[in-house]
């Protein structure tokens, strides 16, 4: 049991030292504001690479958005390599100093998410449907704002504290204003 604990402290000590605060990026423009981003219809496309590296699965993502009150509600239409389809609605509330919160149906609880300069961390727990069984996993989101019609999206999927994969996702402002 002393062995196991060693070791569990250890896991837990390496994974956290890894983590960088998203205030490190505060000074980096263009500055991310996501109500102005997601102003417009946005198209993104994304992988899912398993923790070997091997891609397991491709997908587009349509996005609008709405302002309903004070919350920004994004409505996201997947389409995965296989055929399958699946819809995500977030509501996203500001909590001020840059700092968000979010609800969407598969997430578990409520996302937190901080922004500085160009960066956005968005950190959650999410159900994850994967053959016919669903898998509560830990998301670690990273946002990075390239120019004002282009976010490059980084996602560190882990379970029990272990990684399992990552998602890349490069989202594109579409619609008229939108830079050509």
């Amino acid at each position: 049991m002393t062995r196991f604990l060693l070791l569990l402290t250890l896991v837990l000590s390496v994974s956290s030292c890894g983590s960088v605060d998203v205030n490190r990026y505060a000074d980096q423009q263009p500055a991310l504001n996501l109500e102005r981003f997601f102003s417009q219809p946005v198209k993104a496309w994304g992988m899912f690479q398993k923790r070997s590296g091997e891609v397991a699965k491709r997908f587009e993502v349509n996005i609008v958005s709405r302002r309903e009150g004070n919350n920004l509600i994004l409505d996201e239409q997947f389409l995965y390599s296989d055929g399958t389809r699946q819809r995500r609605v977030w509501v996203l509330t500001p909590e001020g100093d840059g700092r968000w919160s979010g609800r969407a149906g598969d997430v578990v609880g409520v996302a937190k998410g901080q922004v500085a300069g160009n960066t956005l961390r968005w950190r959650y727990r999410l159900n994850l449907p994967v053959d016919g069984s669903t898998y509560e996993m830990s998301m670690d989101d990273w946002m990075y704002l390239m120019d004002e019609d282009t976010l490059i999206n980084r996602t560190s999927m882990s379970k029990l504290g272990v990684e399992v994969g990552q998602v890349t996702l490069f989202f594109r402002r579409q619609g008229v204003g939108a830079s050509q």
